[in-house]
């Protein structure tokens, strides 16, 4: 079944390119050119994930997604300018899924959108075992599930953004081993794409208040400061 974007931005170039790009992956796109429209048109005719600009007239995307978790849970990706922080946080603490930075790649969107989908799905596209579908990645109390993109912590779901789960899953790969940032910058956001040092370092922050919300004793992420982080091995 043909899954539905709405894309929201103020933006008529992004709105035109972007919606290219969906299109020929396979997508149905609804474009929408502010926040205010977006409501409307999603509230008559539901859509399966959407995209939303923060900065837009009339109603911009915090405004826009406050409205949408009031009724639904559906996933979000947000589009952030590259040093709007403050931003992306507020964004992340509201209930968006993701969130990407402009100039951005649209390979790398398409990937997120991907990735959101089969996480909603409940991986039924990616079954372990069989082809082409990652193994779960199982270390002590930690099951990691790339082809449901599920996340557990002592049987208990731990619910993680795209780029969350792509950094936790890179350390938890190889325990005990240290990634710099530029090695989590590339695990979470591709080779082509950089995002500043900070914008990793408020990942970790977010990753590791998610599992203490879940156990206060967690530990796992380790800090190695002046070089980059590890996931501790058991």
């Amino acid at each position: 079944m043909q899954e539905t974007i709405a894309l929201v931005d103020d933006d008529r170039n992004i709105l035109a390119s972007v919606s290219i790009a969906l299109e020929a992956e396979g997508f149905k796109v609804r474009t929408y050119n502010d926040g205010a429209e977006a409501l409307r048109g999603i509230a008559a005719s539901p859509v399966d994930l959407a995209v939303l600009d923060i900065k837009m007239p009339r109603m911009d995307g915090m405004e826009l997604l406050g409205h949408l978790r009031k009724a639904s849970n559906l996933p979000v990706i947000f589009l952030t300018s590259k040093d709007d922080e403050i931003d992306e946080v507020l964004g992340l603490r509201m209930g968006a899924d993701d969130y990407i930075t402009k100039p951005f790649s649209q390979r790398l969107l398409i990937e997120r959108i991907r990735a959101l989908l089969r996480r909603e799905k409940g991986g039924d596209d990616g079954v372990p075992g069989s082809a082409g579908a990652e193994a779960p990645i199982l270390r002590g109390d930690l099951t990691l599930d790339p082809a449901r993109h599920l996340c557990t912590w002592k049987e208990g779901r731990v619910n993680l953004t795209v780029t969350e789960f792509l950094i936790l899953k890179a350390l938890a790969l190889r325990p005990g081993h240290v990634k710099n940032r530029d090695q989590l910058m590339d695990a979470a956001y591709g080779e082509s794409i950089y995002v500043d040092d900070r914008t990793i370092d408020s990942h970790i922050k977010r990753l590791r208040k998610k599992f203490r919300d879940a156990d206060d004793d967690f530990q796992q992420i380790e800090t190695l400061y002046g070089v980059g982080y590890r996931y501790r091995e058991q």
